[in-house]
Parts: structure tokens; sequence; C-alpha cells
């Protein structure tokens, strides 16, 4: 049996540079890998097929033919011409419809796990990630296994790199209540090109202070989601979480992707379990407490 940690990110950038043509939207987006995880687990069967079982989550993901397990699953055998015949276990910790890429990150980690069920080649690398891409754009960040990426394109040209020095934990709350990614991007608004311009160069500034150990209270303004336009004055309760954790004295607070969930990050563990004490008392509210890893 193969088991398997499928991590929840956040993103502590995003912007919006571009609409493409097929429909999707050119970004610029820096992926940080979190402590948070769902677990997936694979074994080899003696009957044909693919089984999925699912625990916890919302119980839609227990329709097999709609669990993104199973689409990636399905595409693994395709690609690969493998007659299927596995068991698969996804214990579902990440809140759906967050912005954590919990999803993204249960596929990437299905077809990491299926590769080494059946010992598939380190050759077989190129494609797996081309089958990662075609699932989603926040697959391929989860297929690399490391804590940072800068993200393009649709977030699938992918530039990872290390950090140096102390990093500030992460509050995480979740407000109870979904936020759709295609809602989201058709109330987009673009900003104008030379914001756009200057928040890149805010973007480049934020990930080389992460590489060089200057991320730190004074230095974390540069942090951004454009997102957030579309998401706070429409969704309240995404909005009061936000204020929230300001309020209780989150070095810096977003919103994590497209929503629901934002995050604050703290230096202090004492702080950041004093906030997360605070918030988890807030009916409705799943607060995380976690690292960067």
């Amino acid at each position: 049996m193969i088991k398997l940690k499928a991590p929840a990110k956040i993103n502590l950038f995003l912007e919006v540079t571009a609409r493409r043509p097929d429909g999707y939207h050119d970004l610029a987006t820096l992926f940080a890998r979190t402590g948070i995880c769902d677990v997936i687990s694979f074994r080899k069967t003696a009957s044909p097929g693919i089984r999925l079982a699912v625990s916890g989550g919302p119980k839609e993901l227990g329709r097999q033919a709609d669990n993104i397990v199973y689409k990636a699953a399905v595409r693994f055998f395709d690609a690969f011409s493998i007659p299927p015949a596995v068991e698969i276990k996804l214990e579902k910790n990440i809140p759906v419809g967050a912005g954590l890429g919990g999803g993204s990150s249960d596929a990437a980690s299905t077809l990491l796990g299926l590769a080494r069920l059946y010992k598939l080649p380190v050759s077989s690398a190129g494609r797996l990630m081309k089958i990662a891409a075609a699932i989603g754009s926040d697959v391929p960040f989860f297929m690399l296994g490391s804590v940072f990426a800068e993200g393009r394109g649709r977030g699938e040209k992918l530039k990872a790199f290390t950090a140096s020095g102390r990093l500030p934990y992460v509050v995480l709350v979740y407000p109870g209540v979904p936020v759709y990614t295609k809602e989201v991007y058709g109330n987009l608004k673009l900003g104008p090109a030379s914001e756009i311009k200057a928040r890149l160069g805010d973007f480049r500034e934020l990930c080389g202070l992460i590489r060089k150990g200057g991320f730190v209270p004074g230095r974390i303004g540069t942090l951004f989601n454009r997102l957030e336009e579309p998401v706070l004055p429409r969704h309240k309760a995404v909005r009061l979480a936000k204020s929230r954790l300001e309020s209780l004295g989150a070095d810096v607070a977003l919103m994590s992707g497209s929503g629901a969930s934002v995050f604050g990050l703290c230096r202090s563990r004492a702080k950041a379990e004093r906030i997360k004490a605070a918030l988890g008392r807030i009916r409705g509210y799943t607060v995380f407490l976690t690292k960067f890893c």
C-alpha cells in the first residue's frame, strides 16, 4: 500500500495580468505549501476497476465519477495504458471551496501515488506533469514537492525556490461558506496596466525577500491578491474573517486564491495561538495554525 499526504497551499501573491483567448487568465502568483493535509492511500486489488472511498468533507465528494481523485486516476490509467485494479481511500481534511487547492493537491497526489504503486520509471515525470496541467491550473504546483514556487501563465509555469531564514506562522480561517472560482473570475476587472506593472515589481521583491531571509513583519506589505476585489464586497463572511484577523493583531492578513479562506501571518507563535483560540470560538469557522512546510 502507498500512503501520501496532499498538502494545502496559500497564495502569498496573486495578480491577474491578462485575459486569455482560451477563457483562462494569465497570473503572477506565489504558491506556498502548508502543513494542512488530506491523506490518500492506494492499494492494488484483485478485481478490475477503480474504487474510491472518501471519509470527511461534504457528501458530494462521495460521488465517485465527480471526484477529482477519480478523474485523475482515470487519466493516469488511460495515459499509460494500464488496466486499472486499484482501491483509493481519501481522508478529507482540507475545506472545499476554500482557495487552498485541496482538490488540485488530491489530484497531484493521485498521479504521484499511482506512479509509485505501478513503479513507473523516473522518465515518466514529464508525462505526469502534462496530465496534471490538463486536470487543473494548480495541480502542477503540487507535483513539484516544493514549499515555494512562482507561478506564471495559468499558474502551471513554475519556478520553485528555497526560502532562507525564519518564516512566520500561519493562522488559516475558513469562514464556513465556499466561494466558487468561476463566479470570482466572472466578476473580476483587470487593474490598469501601470498598476499591474507596479504589482509585478512587488511580486519580484516578495520572492526575493523570501529567498534571502527578509520575510519579516516590517517587509511583508508586498503581499497582494487581486481576487479580493471581486470577492470581499460580495462575500461578507470572507470580509469579516479578514477583518477579524487584522483586529486580533496578525502581522498581515490576506485572502488565499479565490477564497473563501483567509490567512494571517505571525512571527510570534504565542500571538498566532491567541488568534487561533479567539477565532476558534466563532461558530462556523474552521481554524488552523500551521507552518510553511
